[in-house]
């Protein structure tokens, strides 16, 4: 039996906003969440931009209702928020009136906490609990009882840059397959010395705002974020009576299995889950009216993504931008955030503006929209391209 997959709630806290509609009307507005970083200590403070979220730990901590002896890590702070807006969004009262799972996506988990605790481990028992919270499961776990989902499935998905885009489509499978009725889906991820010591070896940061697909791109903006989806079932939608936001239409994920890092040149597997996501979507190349690009700003990145797109649409490209511009890359988030501004795209008949770009690639011809543009949309592509190649497609659209 075709079961559809309706999308009945989101939220979102990103550089650019601590909700949805904060979001949305800084997407409408052009206006960057990209500045130096100020939260953490590092070498390299004065030599980066990032997209960071104004809100200190404990403000997130009073929005919870969290005592002082938390162990929460900033990437938990985030996400439970994005959640429950999320749960909010779509009216849920009952966590367990029905099958509901969760499945969050990180790649820095609770290392900000271990990065400032963990030389005192060994003498000041008091720093244990944070370092218990370091692995990538123990943010979900805390999503979870945020939420009060007691029952059902509850796990992590941690493919670096494709996370979230994974977890959606998880998510979607469950349902699809009847296993569960309802699934609340995304990531989170903040900002760590880890994370932006690491890219900065990869040598792909750059030292002012990012400019994806752009000929003199220097590389990306590291952000944090944390954004969810409620999925809900058919029949849920139905009995509920539920506004529904969107529907998750197709999806797909492959690996082009190129570099440990790096995507093919040629974009084989960014390939190959474009058209894979459409062939489930049972959609032809041309019914696309949007692509939410992967757009990094990175060398690697858009020649490959723009050589991907090439191969997937031919001569009939259809309007495509990056919105990193305005966050950062937020990593295991971004799939998650990338989602929720596909389905205001969607519901607002509008494409969101690639920022700060000024040349054309040499290596294409095609060029992303560089102005906000009103036109109809019934089906969004939203791409989500990870460390060693792990490429994921979601299509998102108003019809089941």
């Amino acid at each position: 039996m075709s079961r559809g997959v309706a999308i009945t709630g989101m939220g979102i806290i990103s550089s650019i906003g601590n909700n949805v509609d904060d979001n949305y009307q800084s997407l409408i507005e052009e206006k960057k969440g990209i500045t130096r970083i100020s939260k953490i200590e590092t070498i390299h403070q004065n030599d980066i931009m990032v997209g960071e979220i104004s809100l200190t730990n404990k403000a997130l901590e009073l929005q919870l209702n969290l005592p002082e002896s938390n162990n929460y890590s900033r990437t938990a702070l985030l996400g439970a928020i994005a959640a429950k807006q999320a749960f909010a969004s779509a009216g849920i009262k009952d966590a367990n009136l029905y099958k509901t799972g969760l499945i969050s996506s990180t790649s820095v988990g609770g290392m900000d906490k271990t990065e400032q605790n963990y030389y005192a481990y060994l003498t000041d028992a008091s720093t244990q609990k944070y370092i218990k919270g370091h692995h990538a499961g123990d943010s979900t776990q805390k999503i979870a009882e945020q939420l009060g989902i007691e029952q059902s499935l509850v796990t992590t998905i941690s493919t670096a840059c494709s996370s979230a885009a994974n977890a959606i489509m998880f998510g979607a499978r469950l349902i699809k397959s009847g296993q569960l009725d309802r699934v609340v889906v995304g990531g989170a991820d903040c900002l760590s010395k880890f994370t932006i010591n690491g890219f900065k070896t990869l040598m792909i940061l750059s030292d002012t705002y990012n400019t994806p697909f752009d000929d003199n791109r220097k590389g990306l903006n590291l952000g944090e974020a944390a954004a969810f989806l409620v999925l809900e079932s058919d029949a849920v939608v139905q009995a509920e009576n539920k506004k529904v936001l969107a529907y998750v239409k197709g999806y797909a994920n492959a690996n082009d299995a190129h570099h440990q890092t790096a995507s093919s040149e040629h974009g084989d597997g960014a390939t190959l889950a474009m058209n894979q996501a459409l062939a489930m979507a049972g959609l032809k190349a041309k019914e696309i009216d949007y692509i939410n690009a992967h757009g990094t700003a990175t060398g690697n990145n858009d020649l490959s993504e723009g050589r991907a797109i090439l191969r997937v649409f031919g001569e009939d490209v259809p309007d495509f931008s990056s919105t990193k511009a305005y966050t950062g890359h937020t990593l295991a988030a971004a799939g998650a955030i990338e989602a929720v501004y596909s389905i205001l795209a969607l519901q607002n008949n509008v494409i969101f503006p690639n920022l700060n770009f000024k040349t054309q690639m040499k290596e294409f011809s095609i060029t992303p929209q560089l102005e906000s543009k009103n036109k109809p949309l019934t089906n969004v592509m939203s791409n989500s391209f990870g460390f060693g190649g792990n490429c994921s497609t979601v299509i998102f659209s108003k019809e089941t």
